[in-house]
């Protein structure tokens, strides 16, 4: 792989302002293993190695089990394992993160909007656009993930 400047250091002030939103997401009402889920799912769709080792680590860590963390691209088919806020979590996640294809349609955004206030949706819509940002970011700079720079 060709080597690519490391964003954070070479632009401060953004990826600053990136971080306090954050930790403004950290701070919310919304559970942070919920907010993993989400960052997790939305960095599999988008194909980011760096988040999803990075996002399946801190889930591991909040004590998910393996089996249900494998089970996150394939969550519509193990709907018994997710929560209901969790599988209208993840149905928004990937909503909001297809955009282009999907143009969040009513349908979604009504699941989602019986699931959560309208406080936790516009949190959770944030955290689904912070980690779309994040994985572009991640992707366009080849961020390393922690288990290939082990390797």
């Amino acid at each position: 792989m060709t080597h690519r400047i490391d964003y954070s250091k070479a632009a401060p002030e953004g990826y600053k302002a990136f971080g306090g939103v954050y930790a403004t997401l950290q701070r919310s009402s919304l559970p942070k293993a919920l907010i993993d889920l989400v960052y997790l799912r939305v960095s599999q769709i988008n194909g980011c190695a760096y988040c999803i080792d990075m996002h399946s680590r801190d889930l591991l860590k909040t004590g998910l089990a393996v089996e249900k963390l494998v089970l996150v691209p394939v969550w519509r088919d193990a709907i018994e394992v997710f929560s209901t806020r969790e599988r209208a979590a993840l149905a928004w996640a990937e909503t909001v993160t297809r955009v282009a294809e999907t143009g969040a349609p009513d349908s979604e955004y009504q699941a989602a909007a019986d699931e959560f206030s309208d406080n936790e949706l516009a949190v959770l819509s944030y955290a689904i656009g912070l980690m779309n940002a994040f994985n572009r970011f991640g992707i366009a700079f080849r961020s390393t993930p922690v288990a290939a720079a082990a390797a």
